[in-house]
């Protein structure tokens, strides 16, 4: 019998896998650490090695955790960060580690390719704007740093669709992973003066593909590897973000979900696609569904650094214990969480982050409440942003490592004065990666299958008395931005010294 799906995440933090069951939901999991490597200020990259290290010793875990034998898998797909950049030699082998969707290295060239293409409209055209995000000003950097990476015969991918690559399947790249490159129009052509404005070659870029199409079968080593039998089914599964959304259960217009990963997402569905500068925008799994979205390039990150960086040998608990005794309003502090620069809806890589109102009296649960603050603030921003572009918001769920904290949710809702209902036991991109793989050969009936798998908690409501705190505290935050921006903007310029060194 061949009646389990495999979903595999490789996300900025873990790998993830999935077993699932069309009939009794997840019944089994594994994951995994990912290292993320900062070679130098503003880097972000991740080592496709440790990927498939995690997938060889996960997938075999996983399965031994649902109590099932191999031999019953019958698809599987993958999903992952979007839009990770990897060159791939004609094996598919990685020439240099992934550059990651929050790497902001390429400032430089963002900048320049901004003027040689300051005529085009490129939100209306690929969705998105030219932004730390997209593809072309990677490309041009690695062209003037490292252009024996580029050499010779060589192709494009994401992280998701080198996985599939490394199973077996054809080179492709996702229809998400393209529309959030830049290098493509919404109606799939190529934008030709952007691929012309970063030296993109012919050849560089395989075909797309779309969540649900078969691209292969996996293969014999592979299947070695993994410990499945060969022939598996291998079907493309999708961004990680809009994977997540799909199986959080976000189906009609309206609704819409916040993601509290090691960034943070906020996506909404509707039946048509908006563009707006400010935003990003990609396509639902399901035809004629669109999920116009905001990424903040820190999210649960912001509280891993401060864990490492400032807070000892604290666990979250206690810091977030200590955060909840400080109470709305962080004791006069505001934090800017912009370690990486900013995504949307600043699309800022120079952006840096900052605690604005210390004081002596100050203490560690403060500061650690400002962080959870400034995340729920930077949520706010972009619903301001979704009003502004006549996005209707209905039902909001939340998902990911963030939504197990009791606190870190009525903050949120707090800072956006918004009810929001927590998935319980959510799968994340990786069920939503399971699912895909079941309705892409037929195992599942269709889209709308999803809604088995999502189960929600009670609502967590805004606390009234945090009403007016959090909206002064919110205006600081949105002043302090454009107050900084010259400064820092200063700040992240290197240095004479660091240049002479």
């Amino acid at each position: 019998m061949t009646d389990l799906l495999l979903g595999i995440d490789l996300g900025t933090t873990a790998t993830k896998v999935v077993v699932l069951d069309p009939d009794r939901g997840v019944v089994g999991a594994a994951e995994a650490p990912v290292r993320l490597r900062s070679p130098d200020a503003g880097h972000a990259e991740a080592d496709p090695s440790e990927w498939w290290a995690n997938v060889r010793r996960l997938v075999p875990e996983a399965l031994e955790r649902a109590g099932a034998r191999p031999h019953r898998v019958a698809a599987l797909a993958t999903t992952g960060m979007v839009p990770a950049v990897l060159v791939l030699d004609d094996a598919g082998t990685p020439r240099r580690p992934a550059i990651l969707q929050n790497d902001v290295r390429a400032a430089a060239e963002l900048a320049e390719l901004a003027d040689r293409l300051a005529e085009a409209d490129l939100v209306s055209r690929t969705g998105s704007p030219l932004s730390q995000q997209s593809v072309a000003p990677t490309l041009v950097w690695l062209a003037r740093h490292e252009p024996e990476i580029l050499r010779g015969s060589v192709t494009l991918a994401g992280s998701y669709e080198w996985l599939l690559r490394r199973l077996g399947a054809d080179p492709h790249v996702e229809v998400n992973w393209a529309l959030e490159s830049g290098l493509y129009e919404l109606d799939g052509r190529p934008a030709e003066d952007v691929r012309a404005a970063a030296a993109v070659r012919p050849g560089w870029l395989p075909a797309v593909r779309s969540p649900g199409d078969r691209v292969g079968a996996l293969a014999v080593e592979a299947a070695d590897a993994i410990g499945l039998r060969p022939g598996v089914p291998l079907v493309v599964g999708g961004a990680d973000h809009v994977s997540a959304a799909y199986a959080a259960g976000l189906a009609e217009p309206g609704d819409t979900l916040v993601k509290l990963g090691g960034a943070g997402d906020i996506l909404t569905v509707t039946d048509h696609p908006v563009v707006d500068a400010r935003l990003y925008l990609d396509r639902h799994p399901a035809p004629g569904r669109w999920l116009p979205n905001g990424c903040m390039a820190t999210s649960g990150s912001l509280l891993r650094w401060f864990q490492e960086a400032m807070a000892g040998d604290a666990d979250l608990a206690r810091l977030d214990a200590e955060a909840a005794a400080s109470g709305p309003g962080a004791g006069g502090l505001v934090c800017l969480p912009y370690l990486l620069g900013e995504k949307s809806p600043l699309h800022d890589p120079l952006a840096r982050g900052a605690f604005v109102g210390l004081h002596l009296g100050h203490r560690r649960g403060d500061l650690f409440r400002a962080c959870l603050e400034a995340v729920g603030y930077g949520f706010r921003h972009h619903l301001d942003v979704f009003a502004e572009a006549g996005l209707g918001v209905g039902r909001v769920r939340v998902t990911n490592g963030g939504s197990r904290s009791t606190l870190w949710k009525q903050v949120l809702a707090d800072a956006c004065d918004l009810t929001l209902h927590p998935v319980v036991g959510h799968g994340g991109a990786a069920l939503g990666a399971a699912v895909t793989a079941g309705v892409g050969i037929g195992l599942l009936p269709g889209w709308e299958a999803v809604g088995r798998f999502v189960s929600l908690d009670g609502p967590v409501v805004p606390d009234p008395a945090a009403r007016a705190v959090c909206d002064e505290r919110y205006a600081a935050y949105r002043a302090l931005e454009p107050a900084l921006r010259p400064i820092v903007h200063r700040l992240a310029a290197p240095s004479p010294l660091a240049r002479r060194a």
